[in-house]
This record gives C-alpha cells, sequence and structure tokens, in this order.
C-alpha cells in the first residue's frame, strides 16, 4: 500500500507541474505564479496576479488550456484502454491496436478526407474517425466470434486481418487523394493536439469520463480473468459479457481519444505495464493509475512537441514511438529471457 500510495501522489503531483510548466512555456513565455493566478482568478479567488503580458490571458484560456486539457483526456483514456486489453487478453503486450479501433479510425478519417465531406462541419472527420473506430472494433468482435463464445487467439488473429485491411484502404486512400488531402491524411494518423478548442474537449471529455468509470466496475472481474478463463467461470464470471463489454469500453475509449488528436502510439502498452511492475496487477488500483500515467506521459510528449524546436508543433504521434518502440522491443526481450524462447 505505502508504494501504490507513493506511485499514486508521484503521479498526481508530476501532472500537476507539468500543466503549469506546459501553460507557462512556449513561445509566449508566462511566469508560473501569473498561470497559477490565472487560474485562482478564474474561480473567483485574487491572491495573484495574473498574466502582466498583453494577450497573456487569451493564450492560456485559448489556447494551451484546452491543448493541455485534451492530453490529458486523450492520456487517460488510452492508459485505462491499454490496461484493459492487457487483462482481457491476458498478456502485457496488447495495446488497442490489437482489434483495429486505431486503423478504423485512420480509415474513417482518410475517406473523409479524400472525399471532402462536410456535413457536419469541421466535426465532419472526428465523428467518421470516432464511428469507424468503434464499427470495426465491434467488426472484429463479432468475426472472432463463433457458437456464442470468443477465444483470444481467434480475436487477435481477426484482429490483425482486419488492420491489414484497414492498412491497405488507408494507403489506396492516399494514393489516389490530391497533394493536400494527401498530406492531410498523412498528419493526422501523425498524432496531434495543434488546435484543439474547448468544444472539441467538451465532446471527448464525457465519452473518456463515460468509458473510464465503467471499466472500473469491472475491475474485479478482471482480476478474476487473470487467473483464467476456466477459473473465472467457476467464480462465477460471465467471461464472453466481460469481454464484449470491455472492448465495446476500449473502442470508446480510443475511438473518442483519437478522432480529434489522431494516432497516438505506444501509450496504452507502455504506461501499464511499466505500473503494473511498480503496483501490480489488481485492476482497482491500476485502472486509475493508468489513466494518470497516461495523462502524465501525453503532457509531457505534448510539452516536448511544442517546445523541442522553436516556431514548429512535432507530430505527438512520432515522439510516443520514439520511446514505445524501443520499450516494446525491451518489453520483447524480458519476455523471450524469462520463457526461454519465444514460445
Amino acid at each position: 500500500m505505502g508504494k501504490t500510495a507513493l506511485t499514486f501522489a508521484v503521479l498526481v503531483v508530476g501532472l500537476l507541474v507539468m500543466t503549469i510548466v506546459s501553460a507557462s512555456l512556449g513561445q509566449l513565455i508566462i511566469p508560473f505564479d501569473q498561470v497559477i493566478g490565472s487560474i485562482l482568478n478564474k474561480i473567483g479567488i485574487h491572491w495573484l496576479a495574473g498574466p502582466s503580458r498583453a494577450f497573456g490571458n487569451e493564450a492560456l484560456w485559448n489556447v494551451r488550456f484546452p491543448r493541455i486539457v485534451m492530453a490529458i483526456v486523450v492520456g487517460a483514456a488510452l492508459g485505462v484502454a491499454g490496461a484493459v486489453m492487457q487483462g482481457v487478453f491476458g498478456n502485457p503486450l496488447a495495446e488497442p491496436g490489437t482489434v483495429g479501433v486505431s486503423s478504423g479510425a485512420a480509415v474513417g478519417a482518410s475517406a473523409s478526407i479524400l472525399m471532402g465531406w462536410t456535413f457536419l462541419g469541421s466535426f465532419t472527420t472526428p465523428f467518421l474517425a470516432f464511428a469507424c473506430g468503434l464499427i470495426t472494433t465491434m467488426s472484429v468482435y463479432l468475426l472472432a466470434r463463433r457458437g456464442g463464445r470468443t477465444e483470444i487467439v481467434t480475436l487477435i488473429l481477426t484482429g490483425v486481418a482486419v488492420n491489414a485491411i484497414a492498412g491497405a484502404l488507408i494507403s489506396f486512400f492516399t494514393f489516389a487523394a490530391p497533394t493536400n488531402a494527401r498530406d492531410q491524411i498523412v498528419f493526422w494518423q501523425m498524432g496531434s493536439f495543434n488546435g484543439s478548442r474547448w468544444q472539441q474537449v467538451a465532446l471527448v471529455a464525457p465519452m473518456c469520463v463515460i468509458g473510464i468509470i465503467g471499466v472500473q466496475f469491472m475491475a474485479h472481474q478482471l482480476d478474476l480473468l487473470s487467473l483464467g478463463e476456466k477459473p473465472a467461470r467457476h467464480l462465477g464470471v460471465n467471461v464472453e459479457r466481460l469481454r464484449f463489454l470491455s472492448m465495446l469500453a476500449v473502442a470508446l475509449l480510443v475511438s473518442s481519444a483519437v478522432a480529434f488528436a489522431g494516432i497516438i502510439s505506444f501509450v496504452g502498452l507502455v504506461v501499464p505495464h511499466l505500473l503494473r511492475m511498480i503496483i501490480g496487477p489488481g485492476h482497482r488500483t491500476l485502472l486509475p493509475a493508468s489513466a494518470l500515467g497516461g495523462a502524465l506521459l501525453l503532457t509531457i510528449a505534448d510539452f516536448a512537441a511544442r517546445t523541442t524546436i522553436q516556431f514548429a508543433d512535432l507530430p505527438i504521434g512520432m515522439l510516443t514511438s520514439l520511446v514505445g518502440g524501443p520499450f516494446f522491443f525491451w518489453l520483447l526481450r524480458r519476455s523471450r529471457s524469462k520463457s526461454g524462447g519465444w514460445a
């Protein structure tokens, strides 16, 4: 319990510190105390002065804070989704992309950009990304289901096949698109929080909160499932219903997360696995810790994306892949050394 409490304290403090740092630094530098003063002034507490520079408050509340909150929400959603997938599949190498949700969302976004659809205005592409991600995940589940049951291996192989088909469609859309649309498709797949606004946060946050709260009610059953399917059934777990609800929750979390941010890789793999090694596999603590860890990781990554190169905004998916790729390789090496082979 001491290690768990310390881990939560570090995550919460780290997230608060990174929020202030990220809001303070950038092309327009606003001192830390003025950032805190602006937040306090907003809730009616006038202990500290707000930004002294012209347009300081506008920069904070119209540009930086929406972007930071979006990073926190998306990071929390991806972290929790990864923890759920690893629990359902019983494999620390599982992540949300396994069931095709990210590639399905990319198909919807690419089709929208190629066709130039605007029936929902600027929300058309995010809506189609969300809808296609949700539909793809449910399709994987239904295609893998036979005789009223699904098996992990069948789910994984079905996900591989669907991901391959989605990848082919994305390649076709990219090939067929004119130059401007092709650039938009490519940059959307790289992921970014650039241009995030409160209206977008207001759409994404409720769905992510519902998904995160929903999976918390499954924590005990996920713990029992980790014992194996047969023991879980003997202990009263409806494995099929749990698997379906878990995949539905993951589809909701990841589809809403990538709708505005694009594809952000490895968060759902790196964060839950690291925290499982630190605080243990119990999902009652692992799920909220993964939410905080994902939020912290994406806040740091977004800060790096904004500030690493002056007057440039790096794709955040590229940064998370630079961290996640070596970590994934380390996981493979670790799994091989522990099992004595690749079996």
